[in-house]
């Protein structure tokens, strides 16, 4: 089999990566004061993710992540759903990446991913599809059981507190690991574990196929 040259890849993973990087230009546009490029960015992106703030990255302001109270505090309508997707920040906390955090770890992974298994790619066979399966489990299972736990309500869920988390390993973490969703905690590294594993799956399953693609048998 023939193999394509590295420019195919380079503009596969080029183009992924733009499309990923347009959500960060909303905080930065933002920030420069383009509101209105900026809010289009949201918008177009809200048809894509959910962009709930306590669960995205924040550019230009003294945190990366914020809590429920602490984004409330910020002026966020924190009982109601849409308007709270809706918040975007303001100047003093930094303006809301248009990503989720898993959002911008599975499409970020992409690029970084399919450069790894351009170098590797004769080392390595192509992934099944129940390998496939296996690597997107994880990201079903956790926004799944993140989309039960919102329905009693916004910070009120069971992946909200993770009680059952704290009692399977006897509060041996501190609480901030168990509640919430701040950077560290475990909803948030599940979101980044689950994200990077999509990834790694996407490439690993598809990019053999796009390799066809891009030169086929002849």
């Amino acid at each position: 089999m023939n193999r394509p040259s590295l420019n195919g890849i380079l503009i596969a993973c080029l183009a992924i990566l733009i499309f990923t990087g347009l959500p960060f230009l909303a905080p930065l546009f933002m920030h420069w004061g383009w509101e209105t490029p900026a809010r289009v960015i949201y918008f177009v992106f809200s048809l894509l993710c959910h962009q709930l703030p306590e669960r995205s990255f924040f550019l230009f302001g003294s945190r990366i992540m914020y809590s429920l109270n602490e984004l409330q505090a910020a002026g966020a309508n924190t009982t109601d759903l849409l308007a709270l997707r809706q918040f975007i920040g303001n100047g003093e906390i930094g303006w809301k990446v248009a990503w989720s955090d898993r959002m911008v770890w599975m499409y970020t992974s992409i690029p970084a991913f399919g450069l790894l298994w351009w170098l590797l790619r004769q080392k390595i066979n192509p992934l099944s599809w129940w390998g496939f399966v296996l690597l997107l489990l994880p990201m079903a299972l956790d926004g799944s059981t993140h989309f039960i736990g919102d329905l009693a309500g916004i910070g009120q869920g069971f992946r909200d507190t993770n009680l059952w988390l704290a009692a399977l390993t006897h509060n041996v973490f501190p609480p901030t690991f168990y509640a919430g969703d701040a950077l560290g905690s475990f909803n948030s590294l599940m979101r980044m574990l689950s994200g990077l594993l999509f990834g790694l799956g996407v490439v690993w399953f598809g990019f053999p196929y796009l390799d066809e693609a891009l030169n086929p048998r002849r």
